[in-house]
């Protein structure tokens, strides 16, 4: 870039696997100064894992924006994000192999993630998935990555495609298409969604009391928690 570098840009990404592996779909979204989705891209890649599709997700990022400015990544995917900024230099030490000598795993994408970092300021920062008043460009990442991974088809700013909508099959842990397969309830009344899902990190329900990784937590107005709690709210 000529001239004066301009101020850092902030995106999202993110990757989505039906089953994992299963129909997967990767999409990163750039932002405006007011972190207002502005520019979007996703696409589908057939049957795939979920640590696929999430470094994916990122691999088509940086391949997007210009190296020249300054990067913010929002991400939700743990994996993805230690691959590229805490295990990536060991491996590279190591002949691309792991602490215990095997081969690292999705090393083609981490290579090629490896160059597209090289020379350029990139800042990643670690966003948890679904949460009520969360990370408003993740979550537009996430339910475009899990449009592609069902509908199996490339969608975007640059097509012209309508924002993503909300999965309608969104699994457990909030994590769309983590391969968890949360389990859908009927719905309730007033046309709101009653399902029940597992959830991918600890938390800690508005009743008060924690639930764990894996356990089924539901949303009512006040956030996600056990579903009996839901059942009460709707009740009162």
């Amino acid at each position: 870039m000529i001239g004066r570098m301009r101020e850092r840009v902030v995106a999202a990404c993110d990757g989505a696997s039906k089953g994992n592996p299963g129909p997967a779909g990767w999409a990163w979204v750039v932002a405006d100064r007011s972190e207002t989705p502005v520019r979007w891209e996703a696409g589908a890649l057939g049957r795939a894992t979920n640590n696929i599709a999430e470094l994916t997700a990122l691999e088509r990022l940086l391949a997007a924006t210009d190296p020249a400015v300054p990067l913010e990544v929002r991400m939700d995917s743990q994996y993805a994000m230690k691959a590229v900024t805490t295990w990536l230099p060991g491996w590279k030490r190591n002949g691309w192999r792991t602490a215990a000598g095997k081969p690292v795993a999705n090393q083609e994408l981490v290579v090629r993630i490896d160059e597209l970092l090289q020379d350029r300021s990139v800042e990643f920062r670690y966003v948890p998935a679904h949460q009520v008043d969360g990370d408003r460009l993740n979550d537009f990442a996430d339910r475009a990555a899990s449009q592609a991974a069902t509908a199996q088809e490339d969608a975007g700013s640059e097509l012209g495609s309508p924002e993503p909508p909300a999965a309608p099959d969104r699994p457990a842990g909030g994590a769309a298409g983590r391969g968890s397969g949360g389990a859908r309830t009927p719905r309730q009344r007033g046309g709101s969604s009653s399902r029940t899902i597992k959830a991918k990190f600890p938390g800690r329900c508005p009743c008060g009391r924690s639930y764990a990784a894996g356990e089924p937590i539901a949303k009512n107005g006040k956030g996600w928690g056990h579903p009996e709690c839901r059942t009460t709210a709707q009740s009162v």
